[in-house]
């Protein structure tokens, strides 16, 4: 579908003056910045692709940015890519905001199709299909129903919890584990169990919690040892939440039976070991893919623009810049 076109008559003249850089990679916005040409500025409205300009939001960028800037706006519900603690602590302070809930839906069907891709081991039969040899020779192992079985999901946000209504649609019983345990209104009947509970008890585990310092690589050779033997494993979060050497090993023994992944460590690298596993669902980071879904991350980030320069606050100002 094409899009709509908008003519500009004239400028913006009350709500900001609309201003690029000309840089086209990192080191030049750094001194694009130090050279005061983007002095002035107050509000940043962030893409994910903007990371090909300026890299991560780190220290460094943070420190080269303009001291009027005071509000980064970042179209997307992770933000990994951005060091808010770097982002809080500069005087004055940038205050961060994300789109937490336009992303849940949309990431949930990904989440929900890797799960029944994996289980039922389509990709084996497709790839066979696309080379011509039907289901394949010999055909592929059968694969498992999605009624009856366990779902373990690591991180019940907004995403977590609407899979979870997606699979209880497909008969699957839903148990999570987060740093918290929800209000059994969230939890919507899910029960809560600890996180090595989870391990031992799921028959599908997904992962849907943020990527930091305390989340990279919680899932690794450890934690497999810990799971069933065939568990199936989604990751619709980011790549670094598990770590995928341990991930190919686990999978090659046959330990994981199967796995669905939407993200990965070094995106867009792949490691080898999955690209050459056929009972692996691969992805490339398409959890909100879709149009209406980036429309409304899109308007909920220019919200925060909005916001910000008329009222000097976010609507969605980041967790760990509640005190702010």
């Amino acid at each position: 579908m094409t899009r709509p076109k908008v003519l500009l008559l004239g400028q913006i003249d009350h709500l900001a003056d609309l201003v690029t850089p000309t840089a086209t990679n990192r080191a030049e916005f750094i001194q694009e910045c130090r050279d005061g040409k983007l002095d002035g500025v107050v509000v940043a409205y962030r893409t994910f692709g903007s990371a090909s300009i300026t890299g991560n939001i780190d220290e460094e960028i943070v420190q080269a940015l303009p001291k009027s800037l005071r509000f980064l706006a970042h179209c997307g519900a992770g933000y990994d890519q951005i060091d808010v603690h770097a982002c809080s602590a500069r005087d004055p302070p940038i205050r961060v905001s994300n789109v937490p809930t336009a992303v849940d839906d949309a990431t949930a069907d990904v989440n929900m199709f890797l799960i029944i891709g994996a289980l039922r081991n389509f990709n084996t039969g497709m790839q066979a299909l696309r080379e011509g040899k039907w289901r394949g020779q010999p055909p592929p192992a059968l694969g498992h129903d999605p009624e009856g079985k366990v779902l373990g999901i690591l991180g019940m946000g907004g995403i977590g919890r609407n899979l979870k209504k997606k699979a209880e649609a497909f008969g699957m019983r839903v148990i999570y584990h987060n740093r918290r345990k929800l209000s059994d209104e969230l939890a919507g009947g899910a029960e809560y169990v600890s996180f090595d509970e989870l391990l031992a008890r799921s028959d599908v585990l997904s992962l849907n919690l943020p990527l930091n310092k305390n989340t990279r690589h919680i899932i690794g050779k450890p934690e497999f040892a810990k799971m069933k033997d065939g568990v199936v494993i989604v990751n619709t979060a980011r790549g670094a939440v598990m770590d995928e050497a341990a991930l190919v090993e686990a999978l090659d023994s046959g330990k994981v039976w199967s796995a669905g992944l939407d993200v990965f460590e070094e995106e867009p690298k792949i490691h080898p070991g999955l690209l050459r596993n056929p009972k692996v669902m691969l992805v490339p980071h398409m959890g909100t893919w879709t149009v209406e879904t980036q429309t409304a991350m899109e308007e909920w980030a220019i919200e925060n623009v909005r916001l910000a320069l008329e009222t000097g606050k976010l609507k969605s100002p980041v967790p760990e810049q509640a005190d702010l």
